[in-house]
């Protein structure tokens, strides 16, 4: 007895590539999440995980990019070393770091839908700088708008304590993060060409 497959197709050839390359972001994410520097100001430490979120949204556009931040957050759950400084688990996802954790779906797909102006993908080496620009600025406010909320009920701070710990102490990176993914955005544009 046999049985014929060749009419079978389980997955598209485009989902596997976007499946693969979510994959590929979502580990991109968790190998920035080793490279970490302590922060004076702020309990949370400065680590390159936003650039992996920028550049996913980029990259990826809305849905994808959101859906590699969703299987990034769901490797770190279940246990897989991704999170700060290689650590794992659920208590990640509800300690000092969860609003910046669960925002990253979210500041993604913003990322996204900003650059690519809806869900159809275009050629992100051809979005103007300040497109660039104004998309990372939202997918940081989306990040920093659930990192301040997640420190103050975690931590019991205040608003303004919250907001100085959480996002102002972040603002000199943020930069850096913002400026490198531009550089590398437009590196693949002068590689395109």
């Amino acid at each position: 007895m046999s049985t014929r497959t060749e009419d079978v197709d389980l997955v598209g050839d485009e989902t596997a590539i976007n499946l693969a390359r979510a994959a590929l972001f979502a580990a991109l994410v968790g190998a920035f999440a080793y490279v970490t520097f302590p922060n004076p100001v702020s309990p949370v430490s400065v680590t390159l995980q936003v650039l992996g979120v920028f550049l996913a949204g980029i990259y990826l556009g809305p849905v994808w990019g959101a859906a590699s931040l969703v299987f990034y957050l769901a490797a770190g759950g279940l246990g897989a070393p991704v999170f700060e400084g290689g650590s794992a688990g659920v208590g990640v996802l509800v300690g000092q770091s969860a609003g910046y954790l669960w925002s990253y779906p979210l500041a993604a797909g913003a990322v996204g839908a900003v650059v690519h102006r809806g869900v159809d993908l275009r050629d992100p080496a051809s979005v103007s700088l300040v497109t660039l620009a104004a998309a990372m600025g939202l997918g940081t406010a989306v990040i920093y708008a659930f990192g301040v909320a997640g420190l103050a009920i975690v931590l019991s701070l205040d608003p303004v304590e919250a907001v100085t710990v959480g996002a102002v102490a972040f603002l000199p990176a943020e930069a850096v993060k913002l400026a490198a993914a531009v550089g590398i955005v437009r590196s693949d544009a002068i590689a395109a060409a």
